[in-house]
């Protein structure tokens, strides 16, 4: 799961030239609680948090959308220039001048902590204009061509149940031409400054572009919500929208991404860069440490991070040595990577229904021991669905968040380009993955904080990916503790998943930093774990793609550990692991050094 906060980094936020003005006052039901919850906290300060977030979303009418709120379901502002940075910056500036004016002393604890992110946020963000990723708008991994046909399919957070609803969508669909011709402009301007993609990169673009570039309107998929229209559409409703969904195809979808298409191909594939990293850009050494930054909330240096990665890849082999003994294979570990990726027994399935339903029967599974070490349990609804075709090629498994009204749920997207050669160890091994992006990963993670009426709305939606995909890393150590893993097998799998996150921080800051080239990285991940050619190339392109992100994981995983190790040893037989478990997620996502500060004065309650 991406983290929210790294939009500022690669420039993916959409910011309404509408609110330049003030905040006007906040009247929604969601709004209303959360301040009503609050109350007990200083109340200027809940009402600063409060207009921020109103603020925030009348700027950003997708996030809104993602968010459950859909005022702004009509609107789609270009966020493509310059007048649009600068509105950005300034709404972040003015909250954080506002902030100052606080004496955080005067504060209670829990509005300290809220003081702390929100200031942390505020600085981040503001610090992401020292560097023009905006010349980059979009790449293979992630950005607004992709997320806009999960909205526009029907099976993202886009609703699509009243004939409003098909209204407003084509009224905001009808702004992408415009931004699309922004982009183009934008990498037109990366190319005269040195600001370019790698260029292996841009022919997966190309691809997925062209995916969706299909001239017959019907057989696209953003012809989805005509499909799928409600049984209580009248027939003159079905007949006016079908038009005019056939139309918007051709001229806000088809043409644009055509554009797309062939302007990467023909003009900008020329001239994108032969280097992996972004080190190899004007800026290159602070463009990297501003990315770590954002990926960990810490101060280390990338050469920190890089020695950790050895370390722990050196720990886990060690253990991975340990486990294969207990699986009966007699070969050494790259003659187990090689026998789990070839032997027909880990491919089991025929049919995408049956790798879906195998996930939910580790579901099923897990269900009766999860009481025993979580006492919260999320209201937000939870699904398994196959990965999106046009993108499946070029994604990792996925979780998107639900709301928190019920009227969507969480969702863990999981790539299955052929059921036939899907693998129940490998791909990570099924119920490690399951444990990280579902539950009690993710899903657990991202539900509670947000159904938590008493954080401020920034806390409730917001979030730092060092936390989310650390806690989701952790919790599949949980594994033993959760019945599974009974399979040595299984259990070799989840140490490769582990692995796999330690060689991200030696491959990530080796792109970045010019200790590896493309070519290495991918000959580095296949000789210490059990991943494909193809897969070791998706991994190394999307940390190509989006620098530091990765290293998110493991840091965040090992702060958690580090923490629960800490107060097993310094409470002793007062160490209640469930208590652990929920304190932790009962303030949502967290710097990790709130976090610590935050989780150590729990610790000496307990005492």
């Amino acid at each position: 799961m991406k983290s929210p906060f790294l939009t500022a980094l690669v420039a993916f936020a959409l910011i309404s030239p509408a609110v330049a003005q003030k905040a006007k006052p906040v009247t929604t039901k969601a709004a209303a609680n959360s301040q009503a919850a609050s109350s007990s906290s200083s109340a200027p300060l809940a009402a600063l948090f409060e207009a921020y977030s109103e603020e925030e979303v009348q700027l950003d009418p997708i996030l809104a959308t993602s968010r459950g709120d859909n005022r702004y379901n009509d609107q789609f502002p270009n966020s493509r220039t310059q007048a649009y940075r600068t509105l950005e910056r300034s709404f972040y500036q003015r909250y954080r001048t506002q902030l100052q004016k606080f004496d955080r002393t005067r504060l209670n604890p829990t509005d300290q902590v809220s003081y702390d992110m929100f200031a942390y946020t505020l600085d981040q963000r503001l610090a992401s204009f020292a560097f023009n990723n905006w010349m980059m708008p979009f790449n293979q991994f992630g950005g607004l061509p992709s997320s806009l046909v999960q909205l526009g399919s029907g099976t993202g957070a886009q609703p699509f149940k009243t004939v409003q609803d098909y209204d407003k969508w084509l009224s905001r669909l009808q702004n992408f031409p415009v931004w699309a011709d922004s982009a183009i402009g934008n990498f037109r301007r990366g190319m005269r400054a040195g600001v370019v993609l790698p260029k292996a990169l841009v022919p997966k673009m190309v691809s997925q572009l062209r995916a969706v570039a299909g001239a017959d309107p019907a057989k696209n998929l953003f012809y989805g919500p005509v499909k799928t229209f409600p049984a209580s559409f009248s027939a003159a409703d079905k007949a006016r929208l079908t038009p005019l969904f056939e139309q918007a195809i051709r001229r806000d979808v088809v043409a644009p991404y055509q554009r797309l298409a062939d302007f990467l191909e023909t003009e900008y594939l020329p001239q994108a860069r032969s280097s992996s990293g972004i080190g190899a850009l004007p800026q290159g050494a602070a463009r990297y440490a501003y990315a770590v930054q954002v990926a960990t909330t810490t101060n280390s240096t990338p050469e920190q991070i890089y020695q950790t990665g050895l370390t722990e890849v050196a720990r886990i082999t060690a253990e991975m040595e340990r486990v294969k003994a207990k699986t009966g294979f007699t070969g050494d570990l790259k003659g187990y990577f090689a026998f789990i990726n070839t032997d027909p027994k880990f491919r089991p399935f025929k049919t995408e229904k049956e790798v879906i339903a195998a996930f939910e029967a580790i579901q099923t599974r897990i269900a009766p021991t999860l009481p025993k070490l979580f006492s919260r349990t999320p209201k937000t609804a939870f699904e398994v669905r196959a990965t999106e075709g046009f993108r499946a090629a070029s994604a990792s498994a996925q979780y998107n968040r639900g709301t928190p009204d019920g009227s969507r749920p969480g969702i863990f997207y999981v790539p299955i380009l052929d059921p036939l050669k899907y693998n129940t160890v490998a791909n990570p091994a099924m119920e490690t993955l399951f444990l990280h992006e579902a539950i009690p990963g993710h899903h657990y993670q991202v539900s509670l904080q947000q159904e938590n009426m008493a954080l401020p709305r920034f806390r409730r939606f917001g979030g730092y990916g060092v936390f989310s995909e650390g806690w989701a890393l952790y919790t599949e150590s949980l594994g033993p503790e959760l019945g599974v893993f009974q399979d040595p097998n299984q259990l070799m799998g989840h140490l490769g998943a582990e692995i796999h996150r330690a060689i991200r921080l030696v491959v990530d800051v080796g792109l970045h930093t010019g200790k590896l080239t493309r070519e290495q990285a991918i000959a580095y991940m296949q000789a210490n774990e059990a991943i494909t050619e193809q897969g070791a190339t998706a991994e190394v392109e999307r940390y190509m793609a989006s620098p530091g992100q990765a290293l998110s994981y493991k840091t965040g995983q090992l702060k958690i550990s580090e923490l629960r190790a800490r107060y097993e040893k310094q409470l002793g037989s007062k160490f209640d692991l469930r208590a652990f478990h929920d304190e932790i997620l009962a303030g949502g996502s967290m710097p990790l050094a709130v976090l610590e500060k935050t989780m150590d004065a729990w610790a000496a309650k307990q005492k």
